[in-house]
C-alpha cells in the first residue's frame, strides 16, 4: 500500500515544522524558523517547511493522502475541560470559555492550516486533514520512532497542549494505549518554564540555560517544595506561585509573567543580565531537582511495572530535553534502553502526528535512526552564494575535508562546520554546527565570547567516535542525538577538559559513520592527531538566532562574528590575513 502523509505543527503559535512520511519512511522534516531566520517562528505557519518538504520528495499537493495536525478537539464529557475551569476558578473568563468554547483554539488553528494549505496549491475539497491529540503526536514521536519492539513504557511531558500537561502511557504492537493525563494548570513543564521566566530567561527558549546554571548551584540551600507535590497519583502545582493566568500575573514593564508577585515577596526580584550569581544559582538547581524528583515519582507511579517487565521506555515533550533528568534514567537497573525523541519540543509533534496516521492506515513508520532531514546544498550552490555576498568571501575548494579541517582544529580554531542535510530538532549533531578541539585550552571560552556571544557558564558538548565512547562516557547507552549527560572518566576529563561541565558531566553524540561518514571521519583525523576522537560541538548560530540553514544564512553568520574558518561541502571560506594554506 503507498502512503503520503504530511505533518504540520505550529498549533500552539510556536515552533511550527513539517514532516512528510512516504511509505512509513521519514523523507524529510524541517522547522520553519530555519527557512524564516525567526527563532521559534512565534505565530507563523508552518508554510516554508512544508513547501520544502514537498520539494525534497519531488512531490505536488496532489500526491499527498492526508495531512497530520498535532492538535484535537477536546469533548466537553471528559475530564481536561473540566479541571481546567475549577483550576482557574479565579479568572471566571477562562473558566467559562473553557467550558462552553472549549474548542476555539481548535477551530481557529483548523482554519490557519486551510488556509496554510490552500497557499502551498492544497484542494480543500480533496486533501483530508487529520486532527490527533497533542500528547497522543508526542508519544507517537517517541515510541513510533524508537523502535523498540517489546512493549514499551511511553511519557509525555511538555507545558501544554489542548489542555493536558502530561502523559503516561503504552505502546505495543504499533498501537498507543493511554494510562493517564494530568491537566492545565498542574503542569510540571509549565512549571519549569515560569521559573525559567523569574530567572530571567524566555520561557520555551531558556530552559536549557536554568539546566545548564543548576550544577553551579547548591539544591539544599533553598526549599522550593511548596511549589509543586505528586501524591495518591495526582500532579498539583500550587498557583499562589506560578502556572498563573490573568490578574495572578506579575507583571513588569507590561509584561505578565507565569508567576506571582508572592513568588517575588518569596524568593526576590527576578534574574537580570547575564550573571549567573547568588542566590539564582541556587534557585536553579533547586528547581531542577524538585523538577527531577517529581518526574521520577510520576514515572515510577504509572509506568514502573511496564519498565520492569521490559525495561524500554519512551519519552517526548518539551521536558524530554532536559538532560540531566534523562542521565537520572539511564542510570537506573531496570532501564534497558530509553528513546528521547531527538525534536522532542513541539516541532516534534509534526513526525508523530504524521507517524501515528500512516500507522492507522496500515504503513508501520521506520525506526528514526537520524536527524538529517533538511535541506542540503551543492558545492556550485555554495560558490554562487559566495559570488552573490556583499563581503565577497576568499574561498577555495579543497581535498580531503576532514584532514584539513582537522589540523585547523588542533591549531587551536573554532570552525563553522556546514556538511549535508541540516538537522531536525534542536541540536546540533555535525549537519549546521560551530566545532572545535577539545583539548585546546580555552577554545570553549573563545567561541562564547567572540562567536556564540551567549553566558560564558553555560557548557559545550562534545561528539564522538563510537570507540571511544565506551572509555569516556560511565554510562554505557545509544546517544545518537545528544539528549543525555553521561559521568564523564576522570581520564578524559583531563584529556578533553572543554567538553566537561562543572559537575563533571557531558552531553555527549556518539556516532556512527553510516549516517553522516564525513562528521565521523573527521573526529578519526582529531584522533590522529591528538589521541582523542572527540570534537567540541555547537550550534552554528548566533545567540537569539536559529540555527543557520542555506549558504547565505551562513556567510551573514560568519561575518557577523570572530569565526575565522567556514567550510562548505568542499568549499573553505576564510577571512583575510588567514593562511589558506593550512
Amino acid at each position: 500500500m503507498s502512503l503520503t502523509v504530511l505533518g504540520l505543527s505550529g498549533a500552539l503559535n510556536h515552533d511550527p515544522s513539517a514532516a512528510l512520511y512516504i511509505d512509513g519512511k521519514l523523507v524529510a522534516a524541517v522547522e520553519e524558523e530555519r527557512l524564516v531566520r525567526d527563532k521559534h517562528a512565534k505565530n507563523r505557519m508552518p508554510y516554508e517547511s512544508a513547501k520544502f518538504c514537498l520539494e525534497q520528495a519531488g512531490i505536488t499537493p496532489d500526491d499527498v493522502d492526508v495531512v497530520a495536525i498535532p492538535f484535537a478537539p477536546i469533548s466537553i464529557l471528559e475530564k481536561a475541560r473540566w479541571h481546567y475551569a475549577k483550576r482557574y476558578w479565579y479568572a471566571p473568563e477562562r473558566s467559562l470559555d473553557a467550558i462552553f468554547a472549549g474548542n476555539r483554539r481548535f477551530h481557529r488553528y483548523y482554519k490557519k492550516i486551510q488556509w496554510c494549505l490552500e497557499q502551498l496549491g492544497f484542494d480543500l475539497k480533496k486533501i483530508k486533514i487529520e486532527p490527533v491529540e497533542h500528547h497522543l503526536a508526542h508519544a507517537a514521536s517517541a515510541y513510533l520512532c524508537s523502535g523498540f519492539e517489546e512493549k514499551t513504557a511511553i511519557m509525555g511531558i511538555d507545558g501544554k497542549g489542548e489542555y493536558a500537561t502530561t502523559f503516561f502511557g503504552y505502546g505495543e504492537k504499533g498501537k498507543i494505549y493511554k494510562i493517564k493525563e494530568f491537566y492545565d494548570p498542574d503542569s510540571l513543564g509549565g512549571l519549569y518554564g515560569a521559573m525559567t521566566e523569574f530567572l530571567g530567561f524566555e520561557m520555551l527558549d531558556g530552559e536549557f540555560k536554568v539546566m545548564g546554571m543548576a550544577p553551579y548551584g547548591n539544591p539544599d540551600l533553598y526549599d522550593l517544595s511548596r511549589l509543586a507535590k505528586f501524591e495518591d497519583g495526582e500532579l498539583v502545582i500550587n498557583t499562589e506561585y506560578a502556572n498563573v493566568v490573568g490578574l495572578r500575573r506579575y507583571k513588569e514593564k507590561g509584561k505578565g509573567y507565569y508567576f506571582t508577585p508572592k513568588l517575588i515577596e518569596w524568593l526576590g526580584p527576578k534574574r537580570e543580565g547575564d550573571i549567573a550569581d547568588d542566590p539564582y544559582i541556587h534557585y536553579a538547581a533547586s528547581v531542577q531537582a524538585l523538577f527531577e524528583k517529581l518526574a521520577l515519582e510520576m514515572m515510577d507511579y504509572y509506568l514502573g511495572d511496564i519498565i520492569k517487565e521490559t525495561g524500554r521506555l519512551a519519552f517526548a515533550g518539551g521536558s524530554a530535553l532536559n538532560v540531566k533528568l534523562n542521565q537520572k534514567i539511564i542510570e537506573r537497573d531496570e532501564i534497558k534502553e530509553l528513546f528521547v525523541q531527538p525534536a522532542a519540543g513541539d516541532a516534534g509533534t509534526a513526525v508523530g502526528a504524521a507517524a501515528l496516521i500512516s500507522q492507522r492506515k496500515g504503513v508501520p513508520v521506520e525506526k528514526m535512526e537520524h536527524v538529517y532531514l533538511g535541506p542540503e546544498y551543492t558545492n556550485e550552490e555554495i560558490i554562487a552564494a559566495c559570488a552573490k555576498h556583499p563581503d565577497q568571501p576568499k574561498w577555495e575548494k579543497i581535498d580531503n575535508v576532514p584532514e584539513r579541517i582537522a589540523k585547523i582544529m588542533v591549531d587551536g580554531n573554532p570552525v563553522a562546520w556546514f556538511q549535508g542535510r541540516m538537522e531536525f530538532g534542536p541540536r546540533a549533531l555535525g549537519g549546521r554546527s560551530i566545532i572545535g578541539c577539545p583539548s585546546v585550552p580555552n577554545v570553549a571560552d573563545r567561541i562564547n565570547e567572540q562567536i556564540k556571544f551567549r553566558e560564558r557558564w553555560r557548557p559545550f558538548c562534545p561528539s564522538m567516535l563510537d570507540t571511544v565512547a565506551p572509555k569516556m562516557l560511565k554510562v554505557d547507552h545509544p546517544s545518537p542525538f545528544m539528549t543525555f549527560t553521561f559521568e564523564v572518566s576522570d581520564e578524559w576529563k583531563e584529556r578533553v577538559p572543554e567538553v566537561v561541565h562543572e559537575d563533571g558531566t557531558s552531553r555527549a553524540q556518539v556516532l556512527e559513520r553510516q549516517h553522516h561518514p564525513r562528521w565521523y571521519d573527521l573526529m578519526v583525523e582529531l584522533e590522529k592527531l591528538t589521541g582523542n576522537g572527540v570534537s567540541l560541538n555547537t550550534s552554528l548560530n548566533r545567540r537569539g538566532e536559529a540555527m543557520v540553514c542555506s549558504p547565505k544564512d551562513a556567510l551573514d553568520m560568519f561575518f557577523g562574528s570572530d569565526l575565522q574558518y567556514l567550510i562548505m561541502e568542499d568549499i573553505l571560506v576564510t577571512k583575510d590575513g588567514k593562511d589558506n594554506n593550512v
